[in-house]
């Protein structure tokens, strides 16, 4: 067995390790198709982590989702799961338009919350999530919205490469095959928050984020494609947009829930400016100019392969008149499946090359919930601005920000009107 192979089959099913007589114990909202990947998985090779119950909305549904995962308990409703005081913490891969609701639900209920992304359907929905009284309680839960991705030591050594003030140009893809895809899925579910963008777009929009460590001033456009059959007609199926981001950056995010049946991985290709290399050994009319391209392949699922290519070109310039003397070109590969071969201030972080992206995530959730230091996360202004991003370029592609609807208002426990009322009185303490 090669090594990727066995990589990747330990991946998939990790060794199972003795539990903690203080693990936290997760219940399931829903069992949902990517909970076992989620969570189920990666929480065999955790100490600290037991799955001790699921609720569906068909129990006969939790039942065999239960018997498959080997969960003990199986419960008639989401808020039995929320009622047990023996739950420390929830997993939420419910539809996009559920998030809200029941994120606040369990927070209220005192439980920790991973939470799927995108984390709710709409800015508006983020901020009041993310700045709830109980978050900023003493001994508060923990709500951490599961970009699983952005965890995996693959993206820090790839950001490792990149000067974001130097970045001019970003191309990001991500793309699903057609047949995995069909139109009547949750995915193209308008009043759950269906879409691309809420889908697979949010990885390429995380990711332009992450590489300019900023946020993006303007949508500049965003161009979508949909079925146009009258039920699916507000739910992109692919789109392709275009951000301008505060140091003039352009970047750009293109996703297909409807591709080639010829998978290809998701890509993220930054080219940064030229800057000057300080080199001694030139003469002192003479200086080195490096341009810089670095493609990180696989930026989704980087646990199951990925690529870090960079390429520097160099010009040497006659600094009196600036012609070129000298031109090179110097490539270099790189991977990075644990933090030890990320390096850096990472370097000495715990992980196996066979860690999913999330068991890296799921490692630092167990050590914010047990108060130990997290050396990254993902934290609540982050997520906010995430759904901002989502909705300026729904605004933008003419299909509109995606709905908060009256069940989620109604579901959070408290009235439309006085969620209105409460925000608006405490506008100046939810901005930032």
């Amino acid at each position: 067995m090669t090594s990727s192979i066995r990589r990747v089959f330990t991946a998939f099913a990790p060794p199972a390790v003795e539990k903690k007589s203080d693990a936290l114990r997760f219940g399931i909202l829903g069992a949902a198709k990517i909970a076992p990947l989620a969570l189920v998985t990666p929480a065999k090779s955790h100490p600290e982590v037991i799955i001790q119950a699921v609720a569906a909305r068909d129990l006969t549904r939790a039942e065999e989702f239960a018997k498959k995962h080997g969960i003990p308990d199986v419960r008639g409703s989401y808020e039995e799961i929320l009622d047990d005081p023996n739950i420390d913490a929830v997993l939420i891969p419910l539809p996009n338009g559920l998030h809200f609701e029941w994120a606040i639900r369990a927070i209220r209920a005192g439980k920790h919350v991973l939470l799927e992304k995108p984390s709710t359907s709409n800015a508006f929905e983020a901020n009041i999530l993310f700045n709830l009284s109980e978050l900023s309680q003493p001994n508060a839960p923990v709500l951490l919205e599961a970009f699983h991705n952005r965890f995996h030591p693959s993206v820090h050594k790839f950001r490792s490469f990149i000067d974001p003030a130097d970045v001019v140009h970003v191309h990001t893809d991500s793309m699903v095959p057609w047949v995995l895809t069909a139109k009547d899925n949750i995915e193209f579910n308008y009043a759950l928050s269906g879409g691309s963008m809420m889908n697979l777009g949010t990885y390429n929009f995380a990711i332009l984020r992450m590489i300019f460590n900023a946020d993006p001033v303007e949508c500049l456009s965003c161009d979508t494609s949909i079925f146009g059959d009258g039920i699916h007609d507000k739910c992109d199926y692919d789109f392709k947009a275009q951000f301008r981001f505060p140091n003039g950056g352009i970047a750009e995010a293109t996703t297909t829930l409807r591709g080639s049946i010829f998978w290809k991985p998701s890509e993220a290709r930054v080219t940064m400016r030229e800057v000057v290399v300080p080199d001694k050994s030139l003469p002192e009319d003479q200086e080195k100019v490096r341009s810089r391209q670095i493609t990180l392949h696989g930026f989704i699922h980087a646990f199951i392969w990925h690529r870090i290519d960079v390429k520097d070109t160099f010009v040497i310039l006659d600094t009196v008149d600036g012609s070129p003397v000298k031109r090179w070109v110097e490539s270099t590969s790189h991977k990075a499946y644990t933090y030890q071969e990320a390096g850096g201030e990472f370097g000495d972080l715990p992980g196996e090359d066979w860690w999913m992206s999330y068991r890296y995530q799921l490692e630092e959730f167990v050590n914010r919930v047990k108060g130990r230091p997290t050396q990254y996360w993902v934290e609540g202004q982050d997520s906010w601005n995430q759904m901002k991003m989502i909705d300026m370029a729904y605004e933008k592609s003419g299909l509109g920000v995606r709905p908060t609807t009256d069940n989620e208002w109604s579901g959070a426990g408290i009235g439309r009107f006085e969620w209105v009322r409460n925000t608006i009185s405490n506008l100046s303490t939810l901005a930032r």
